[in-house]
Protein backbone atom coordinates (compact mmCIF):
# COMPACT_ATOMS: atom_id res chain seq x y z
CA UNK A 1 0.00 0.00 0.00
CA UNK A 2 1.72 3.52 -0.74
CA UNK A 3 1.90 6.06 1.80
CA UNK A 4 -0.48 8.34 0.77
CA UNK A 5 -3.44 5.51 0.24
CA UNK A 6 -2.12 4.92 4.15
CA UNK A 7 -3.02 8.29 5.30
CA UNK A 8 -6.23 8.60 3.70
CA UNK A 9 -7.18 5.32 5.49
CA UNK A 10 -5.65 6.66 8.66
CA UNK A 11 -7.66 9.99 8.15
CA UNK A 12 -10.93 8.50 7.32
CA UNK A 13 -10.47 5.80 10.54
CA UNK A 14 -10.51 8.78 12.74
CA UNK A 15 -14.36 9.89 11.07
CA UNK A 16 -17.10 8.67 12.59
CA UNK A 17 -18.42 5.32 11.60
CA UNK A 18 -21.38 6.70 9.20
CA UNK A 19 -18.64 8.91 7.40
CA UNK A 20 -16.40 6.20 7.01
CA UNK A 21 -18.94 4.21 5.56
CA UNK A 22 -19.78 7.08 2.85
CA UNK A 23 -15.84 7.16 1.74
CA UNK A 24 -15.93 3.02 1.59
CA UNK A 25 -18.69 3.40 -0.35
CA UNK A 26 -17.35 6.22 -2.74
CA UNK A 27 -14.04 4.52 -3.15
CA UNK A 28 -16.00 1.23 -3.94
CA UNK A 29 -18.09 2.85 -6.38
CA UNK A 30 -14.96 4.43 -8.22
CA UNK A 31 -13.28 0.98 -8.45
CA UNK A 32 -16.03 -0.37 -10.15
CA UNK A 33 -16.85 2.65 -12.43
CA UNK A 34 -13.33 2.11 -13.04
CA UNK A 35 -13.22 -1.34 -13.93
CA UNK A 36 -16.19 -1.17 -16.29
CA UNK A 37 -14.27 1.42 -18.22
CA UNK A 38 -11.02 -0.75 -18.37
CA UNK A 39 -13.62 -3.82 -19.67
CA UNK A 40 -15.22 -1.33 -21.92
CA UNK A 41 -12.13 -0.48 -23.26
CA UNK A 42 -10.66 -3.45 -23.85
CA UNK A 43 -13.66 -4.88 -25.89
CA UNK A 44 -13.83 -2.13 -28.40
CA UNK A 45 -12.90 -3.00 -31.51
CA UNK A 46 -11.33 -1.74 -34.68
CA UNK A 47 -14.01 -0.86 -35.93
CA UNK A 48 -15.69 1.29 -33.41
CA UNK A 49 -12.62 3.39 -32.51
CA UNK A 50 -12.45 3.77 -36.66
CA UNK A 51 -16.11 4.88 -36.07
CA UNK A 52 -14.60 7.39 -33.32
CA UNK A 53 -12.36 8.69 -34.74
CA UNK A 54 -14.77 9.54 -38.00
CA UNK A 55 -16.66 10.94 -35.53
CA UNK A 56 -14.00 13.44 -34.17
CA UNK A 57 -13.37 14.16 -37.48
CA UNK A 58 -16.91 15.00 -38.27
CA UNK A 59 -17.05 17.39 -35.24
CA UNK A 60 -13.41 19.50 -36.52
CA UNK A 61 -15.40 19.80 -39.99
CA UNK A 62 -18.44 21.02 -38.13
CA UNK A 63 -20.70 18.04 -39.12
CA UNK A 64 -21.98 17.55 -35.38
CA UNK A 65 -21.70 15.01 -33.37
CA UNK A 66 -23.61 11.76 -32.31
CA UNK A 67 -24.13 10.07 -28.52
CA UNK A 68 -21.48 7.52 -28.25
CA UNK A 69 -23.58 4.42 -27.39
CA UNK A 70 -25.09 5.21 -30.56
CA UNK A 71 -21.81 5.04 -32.40
CA UNK A 72 -20.79 1.38 -30.34
CA UNK A 73 -24.55 0.15 -30.79
CA UNK A 74 -23.65 1.23 -34.76
CA UNK A 75 -26.80 3.38 -35.21
CA UNK A 76 -24.27 5.42 -37.43
CA UNK A 77 -22.46 4.47 -40.70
Amino acid sequence: MTKLLERAFAEASSRPEEEQDAIAAGILSELEDEKGWEERFVATTDKQWDGLAEMARGDIKGEGSVRLDELIRGERG
